[in-house]
């Protein structure tokens, strides 16, 4: 369950982790935000289970505007700044990395709450270990990608375009799939 609902962060954290380049402390703040956004998820998911409700369904395709909005910005700050080879850049913040993971959550939430209804309370705390085992089996493959010869010279070349492209692409996919705003 956990790999059917988190493979297309596995592109998203290659280009996060590419965007870091070689420097540890930008590696960190991805690895830091993909926990922090993946655990909003799950709060999210377990509330929804015990029936608080915390999200109504309508709501979730409206979390598209994190990545959509987040992309244009990064287009916007690429544009304005010019060339990108003019300094290093110091990567993703963990709360940019955070706000993506939540925002293309909502496809987990979707799933996770009426499995963690159905199981109890030790259920979704066997649920919930693995899960987190699995953020960081992800880190570790997007990381892993990122750093492969091939990939890293792409990334290297072209990550700084390739973010607010992909994060654009999954706010609209996220809007559109979800029907919001009538889409």
């Amino acid at each position: 369950m956990f790999a059917v609902t988190n493979i297309d962060d596995m592109l998203v954290l290659a280009v996060f982790f590419g965007e870091a380049g070689s420097s540890r402390s930008a590696a960190l703040r991805v690895i830091a935000g993909q926990y922090l956004g993946f655990g909003a998820i799950l709060v999210v998911s377990v509330l929804g289970a015990l029936g608080a409700g915390l999200l109504p369904s309508s709501a979730i395709p409206y979390l598209g505007l994190l990545p959509l909005l987040l992309g244009l910005r990064a287009a916007w700050q690429l544009w304005r700044g010019g060339a990108a080879d003019e300094e290093p850049r110091p990567g993703a913040g963990v709360l940019q990395v955070a706000a993506v993971t939540f925002a293309n959550g909502g496809d987990n939430i979707g799933v996770y709450v009426p499995v963690f209804a159905v199981v109890g309370a030790a259920g979704m705390a066997g649920y919930v270990t693995v899960f987190l085992i699995g953020v960081a089996l992800w880190c570790a493959a997007g990381w892993y990608l990122a750093g492969r010869p091939a990939v890293a010279r792409v990334l290297a070349r072209w990550g700084h375009l390739i973010l607010p492209v992909v994060l654009v692409a999954i706010g609209l996919a996220i809007l559109i799939e979800g029907g919001a705003f009538g889409l």
